[in-house]
C-alpha cells in the first residue's frame, strides 16, 4: 500500500474563483455584473490565482522544516576534506654553517600562493641529496668489449663459486623530477637483487660529523598507476597498526668480509609508507660512529658493482659527491618492490590545515545536550582536545561519534566538523558540564577544501625559516569542498536506510562515491564477482569498480590510481559486513574502433557535421556521467552494437543519412582490429568500451582494419641545425 500524504487544502483556482463569485450577492447585493469583463471579476481571478499558489506551498514541507528534521536526527553536513602532499626541503645555506642542521618544527606553515599547509612532523634538514638506483636484469653481453668487462669482474671475484650464477644487470636511476618530460618509474620487480639502493651525496657545505646519529627523512612515492584488476589485492584497506611488509634498511661500511662489504642495520624510527607500499616518509637513524664506517673501497676497481658491492654511479660528477650507500630490501621475497616514481631526502608530509591556539568556549549550564561553538571551522575530525574544569583542575573529555554507548559518567562529546560545534550528552548518555564549569579547547585543526589540490612544484614558501626552501615533487591531493545543503537533503533518505553501513549493492555504490577526498566520479558494484578468478558466482564476495572524476593522462578512459583505490577501500572496509570479502578495483577497458560514413544535408558544412558526429559518439561511449546512453556512463558489461551507435549519430542535426557504420575490437593476441559489422561486441560484466580510434568521412566508411591498426613509423628526414665550427 502506498504511503498516503494528506492534502490540507485541495481547492483549485476554478473552485476558489467560483466560491468568491457565489459570495458576491451575500456581501455586495448591489454588484450585479459578474461577467469576466467586469474589473471586479478580474481582481477576484487574481486573488484566486494567488490563493492557489499559497495553498500549494501550504501543502509542501518547507525547507526550513526539512532542515530542522535533519538537525534533530543529528546528521551533519560532510565537512571539507584537507589535501595532503609530500614536500622536500632543500638547504639554502643562508645563515647556516657546515656544522648545523636546520630544524623545521611540526606545524610549520608552508604556502602555495595563498593556500596554507602545515607539516605533520618535525624534520631536520641536512645538506645532502640522494639518488635511488636499481640494478635491472639485462641479457648476457654479446659484444667483445662487454664480454671482456664482465669477464674481468668475474676474475676479480676469483670466479663463480659453486651454486652461483652470473646475473647481468644495468643500473637505472629513479627520476629526480617525476614531472619532467619522459620521466618514467623504475620497475624494481625486474632487479637482480630486489633491493632499493640509495646513494647519499654531499653538497658544498656537507660535513660528515653532523650526520652521525642524524635522522634522515626519506620520501618515497611508488608508481600510482594500476594496469589491471590483477594488481589489486583484497580489502581490507589500511588499518591502524598495519605496517605492511617488513623492510631491512642497511648502510654499507668499509669493512670487507670474505670478499664482500659488511652492512650495518639502520634503525627505522618511523614509516608512513607501510613498507614502501604507499607514498610517505621513512625516518632512518644513522649510526653514531658513521665517520668510522665510511670509505668503502673494493680494492680492485673491477669488483665495484659486483655481488654485494653497491652499484656504480656512471656519471663522474655524481660519483665524486658520493658519501655512502643505503640499501633497502624486503625481509621476505613474497612481496617484491614494485614500480618506484620518486625518492628524495629531507622529506615531510604536509596537510592543508591550520592549528588553532587555546580557546575558551564558555561555561557549563547543566542543561542536557549543551552545545558550544569553536571559533574556526570546518574542524578536522578527531583533532580537537576539549577540557572541562572540574574541582579546580582541567579534565580531558573524549570525542565520540554518538552517545549510544555512553553512561551518565562518561566524559564524552560529539563534534560537528562542518558547523564547528561541540555537543555534550544529556546526563543519561554522556556527562553534562555542571553550572559554572569552564570549557576550553586546548587545540584543534581546521581547514580543507579543493583549493589545496595544487600542482607539482607549487608549495614553495616556508614561513619563518630562511635557511631552507620547499618544493612538492608531485601534486597535492585529497582536498574536497564541504557538502552542499542540496546534496545533504538528497542524502537523508538513503542515510536513514543504510545507517552508514554497506549491505546492498546500492549501499556500496553510494558510499564509495562519497569517499572523502577521493574525488570518485563513478562507482559500480558487481555482487559475487571475484576478480582474481573472474568468477561471477563467488558467494560472499563484493567488487566495487571506481572511476576518478578526472584523468588528464587518459581523458577518454579514466583510471584510478593506487591512492584512490586505497582510500575507497579503507572507507568501505569500515562499513562492510564482517563476512564480506571486498575488492575495490579499476575498470577494465575493451578497445574498440568506429568508422562512420555519412552524407550531410544541403546547406550544412561537412567538417562541422563530422566533428559533431565524432563528439556525439565519444560522449555516448564515455564511462563517466553525464554521458553514456542514460547519462550515468556506459554500463558495465553492456554490448557495443553498430545499429545503436547509428541511432546516436543520426541525432546530429545536418546528417541526411549514414552510408555505413563499422565497429571493430582490438585483438591483443593477433595485434589487429577485428571487425563486427553484423554482430555486437560482447563485453564481460566488469568491462566497458574504450573508444581508441574513430574516423568520420563523407561517403562510404573506411575499412576499420586499415584505418585503425598500428602503423610503422615512416622514415621522414627532420632538418636539425648544428653548431658551425670556426677556426
Amino acid at each position: 500500500m502506498p504511503l498516503p500524504i494528506p492534502i490540507l487544502d485541495d481547492r483549485s483556482y476554478q473552485q476558489l474563483r467560483d466560491e468568491l463569485i457565489r459570495r458576491i450577492p451575500v456581501y455586495a447585493p448591489e454588484w450585479t455584473d459578474h461577467n469576466p469583463s467586469d474589473p471586479g471579476i478580474t481582481l477576484i481571478e487574481l486573488f484566486a490565482f494567488l490563493g492557489e499558489n499559497l495553498l500549494y506551498r501550504f501543502n509542501q514541507i518547507p525547507e526550513a522544516t526539512y532542515l530542522r528534521y535533519l538537525k534533530l536526527l543529528h546528521i551533519p553536513l560532510r565537512p571539507a576534506a584537507a589535501s595532503r602532499a609530500l614536500v622536500v626541503l632543500t638547504r639554502t645555506d643562508r645563515g647556516a654553517t657546515e656544522a648545523e642542521k636546520v630544524l623545521v618544527p611540526s606545524g610549520t606553515e608552508l604556502k602555495a600562493g595563498s593556500v596554507g599547509f602545515e607539516t605533520v612532523s618535525e624534520i631536520a634538514a641536512y645538506p645532502v641529496t640522494v639518488l635511488a638506483v636499481a640494478r635491472i636484469a639485462a641479457p648476457e653481453p654479446t659484444t667483445p668489449e662487454a664480454r671482456e668487462f664482465t669477464t674481468a669482474a668475474i676474475d676479480a671475484r676469483n670466479g663463480l663459486r659453486p651454486g652461483e650464477r652470473a646475473a647481468y644487470y644495468r643500473t637505472e636511476i629513479v627520476p629526480e623530477d617525476p614531472t619532467a618530460p619522459g620521466a618514467l618509474p623504475v620497475n624494481f620487480r625486474a632487479t637482480v637483487d630486489g633491493a632499493l639502493w640509495i646513494a647519499v651525496l654531499r653538497t658544498p657545505t656537507t660535513g660528515i660529523g653532523p650526520l652521525a646519529k642524524a635522522l634522515l627523512n626519506i620520501g618515497f612515492v611508488p608508481d600510482e598507476e594500476v594496469q589491471s584488476i590483477d594488481e589489486v589485492a583484497q580489502c581490507p584497506g589500511v588499518r591502524p597498526g598495519d605496517r605492511g611488509p617488513e623492510m631491512i634498511w642497511e648502510i654499507a661500511t668499509r669493512t670487507i668480509v670474505d670478499g664482500a662489504p659488511e652492512y650495518q642495520v639502520v634503525a627505522t624510527e618511523g614509516d608512513t609508507t607501510r613498507g614502501l607500499t604507499q607514498p610517505g616518509v621513512v625516518r632512518l637513524r644513522l649510526p653514531d660512529d658513521l665517520p668510522a664506517l665510511l670509505g668503502l673501497d673494493p680494492g680492485d676497481e673491477d669488483l665495484a658493482g659486483t655481488g654485494e658491492f653497491p652499484p656504480v654511479l656512471e656519471k663522474k660528477e655524481q660519483a665524486d659527491k658520493l658519501l655512502f650507500w643505503i640499501r633497502a630490501r624486503r625481509r621476505r621475497d613474497d612481496r617484491p618492490l614494485g614500480r618506484v616514481l620518486y625518492v628524495g631526502v629531507n622529506a615531510t608530509e604536509v596537510v592543508q590545515t591550520r592549528t588553532a591556539n587555546l580557546e575558551f568556549l564558555g561555561l557549563g549550564t547543566g542543561d542536557p545536550g549543551q552545545t558550544v561553538p569553536l571559533v574556526q571551522r570546518p574542524v578536522v575530525k578527531n583533532s580537537a582536545s576539549v577540557q572541562v574544569e572540574e574541582n579546580e583542575r582541567w579534565t580531558d573529555w573524549k570525542e565520540v561519534d554518538a552517545f549510544e554507548d555512553s553512561t551518565e559518567d562518561s566524559r564524552v562529546y560529539t563534534l560537528d566538523p562542518e558547523a564547528g560545534t561541540v555537543r555534550f550528552g544529556n546526563g543519561v548518555r554522556g556527562k553534562v558540564p555542571q553550572i559554572g564549569q569552564r570549557i576550553r579547547a586546548r587545540s584543534y585543526q581546521y581547514g580543507g577544501g579543493d583549493a589545496g589540490n595544487v600542482g607539482p612544484k607549487a608549495i614553495t614558501k616556508i614561513t619563518g625559516i630562511a635557511e631552507v626552501s620547499s618544493l612538492n615533487p608531485l601534486r597535492a591531493r585529497g582536498g574536497a569542498p564541504a557538502e552542499a545543503i542540496d546534496a545533504a537533503l538528497e542524502r537523508i533518505p538513503s542515510e536513514l536506510r543504510r545507517r552508514d553501513r554497506a549491505v546492498t549493492a546500492e549501499d556500496f555504490q553510494m558510499l564509495a562515491a562519497m569517499t572523502p577526498g577521493a574525488d570518485v566520479g563513478r562507482a559500480d558494484c558487481i555482487p559475487r564477482f571475484h576478480p582474481p578468478t573472474r568468477n561471477l558466482e563467488a558467494a560472499g564476495v563484493v567488487s566495487v569498480v571506481v572511476w576518478p572524476r578526472e584523468d588528464r593522462r587518459n581523458p577518454g578512459a579514466p583510471r584510478p590510481d593506487r591512492t584512490m583505490l586505497r582510500e575507497v577501500c579503507a572507507w568501505l572496509d569500515a562499513r562492510r559486513l564482517v563476512t564480506t570479502e571486498l575488492y575495490v578495483i579499476p575498470p577494465t577497458y575493451r578497445k574498440i574502433a568506429v568508422a562512420v560514413g555519412l552524407m550531410a544535408k544541403p546547406g550544412y558544412g561537412i567538417e562541422a557535421i563530422r566533428r559533431w558526429v565524432e563528439l556525439v559518439l565519444r560522449q555516448y561511449l564515455a564511462p563517466l556521467p553525464p554521458y553514456g546512453p542514460d547519462g550515468k556512463g556506459w554500463p558495465l558489461g553492456r554490448r557495443v552494437y553498430g545499429p545503436e551507435l547509428e541511432a546516436a549519430a543520426l541525432q546530429v542535426e545536418g546528417v541526411e543519412y549514414l552510408e555505413g557504420l563499422d565497429v571493430a575490437e582490438w585483438d591483443a593476441a593477433s595485434q589487429q582490429w577485428i571487425g563486427a559489422p553484423h554482430r555486437p561486441i560482447l563485453l564481460s560484466a566488469w568491462e566497458v568500451p574504450e573508444l581508441t580510434e574513430i574516423t568520420v568521412v563523407e561517403g562510404p566508411p573506411l575499412p576499420p582494419g586499415e584505418t585503425f591498426g598500428p602503423r610503422d613509423t615512416p622514415d621522414v628526414p627532420v632538418p636539425l641545425p648544428t653548431v658551425r665550427e670556426e677556426c
